[in-house]
């Protein structure tokens, strides 16, 4: 009886922590046979891996059947402990190898504010800190910045996620552009009520993944402008609708802080003169919380300094 009680109080050792491992890929998939293929071992040698380390913790941490293996309630206490201690050790390590101004750094952006502008100005980043190597990815989605490796993620909206730690860095106003030619041809300037015979523009994902025509509704209302009795023409990108706008399409929804340089090259116009909307969404960058790396401080620090 004494020895059966000094088995299941002894405290976690070295040899056990080694077996902990297998434990650890096995649980992941609820398989020997997967987790064998994992650790290049055989079934068998899991097995008797697993069970060496029951008998030592007096613990049973599987039901085993025929074909598969579950864990019991204990061992999915041992498994949610075991990868907590992980992610833990896993971040720590992470900590200590970014404590320099040095390393990979992974932006992700919103399409249309990586195209128009960010990507243009990477060049002076890279000049004032070159020893960091950019990965720029873009998408319209949320990202999961802990699964898929993302330092920073920049959006445009309006309701950030609250478990990310958030850095504002600009608001902005849209107002309607076009081709100087588009113009011209529909006699839009300083003309609005032509708009109805216009093809319009919009970036259906502008803020969500269904912000529909809310660009132009939005504008439509606070200037009184009836809109036309088509939809028009949805993108998923803002940028989409600039390019279509400078190709005599339609009239775009402009975001100023995207659209200002093609205005001052004269490639698109503002046909409506200084009639802005102040948007309700602002730009922002988001980060995991904690995550006080100096790279990513740089960063955040350099785009602050763009504006």
């Amino acid at each position: 009886m004494n020895d059966a009680n000094e088995a299941r109080n002894r405290l976690l050792n070295g040899w056990q922590l080694s077996k902990m491992y297998t434990f650890e890929v096995a649980a992941r998939h609820e398989s020997f046979a997967l987790a064998a293929e994992e650790l290049s071992l055989s079934p068998s040698a899991v097995s008797h891996r697993i069970n060496l380390l029951e008998e030592e913790l007096g613990i049973q941490l599987f039901v085993r059947s025929h074909r598969k293996v579950e864990l019991t309630p204990e061992g999915k206490r041992v498994w949610w402990t075991l990868k907590s201690s992980l992610d833990t050790l896993n971040q720590e390590i992470l900590d200590i190898k970014n404590q320099a101004l040095s390393g990979t750094l992974t932006v992700y952006s919103r399409p249309s504010i990586a195209q128009c502008w960010l990507v243009p100005m990477l060049g002076d980043f890279t000049r004032r800190y070159p020893s960091i190597s950019l990965t720029v990815l873009t998408g319209n989605d949320y990202v999961n910045m802990q699964r898929t490796g993302v330092d920073l993620a920049l959006y445009f909206d309006d309701t950030p996620p609250n478990h990310l730690a958030h850095h504002f860095l600009m608001d902005e106003d849209i107002l309607p552009v076009c081709s100087p030619e588009y113009a011209q041809e529909h006699a839009l300037l300083q003309n609005q009520d032509n708009l109805r015979h216009c093809t319009l523009l919009h970036d259906r994902q502008a803020w969500s993944n269904d912000s529909g025509t809310d660009e132009w509704l939005s504008w439509a209302q606070h200037f009184g402008v009836n809109m036309p009795p088509s939809s028009g023409i949805g993108f998923d990108r803002s940028d989409l609708a600039i390019i279509a706008a400078m190709n005599h399409v339609g009239v775009a929804m402009g975001r100023k802080r995207l659209v200002q340089k093609r205005l001052a090259r004269g490639e698109l116009i503002a046909p409506f003169g200084g009639k802005t909307l102040k948007c309700h969404q602002h730009y922002y960058v988001s980060t995991l919380s904690g995550r006080q790396w100096p790279k990513i401080d740089a960063f955040i620090g350099w785009l602050k300094a763009q504006v």
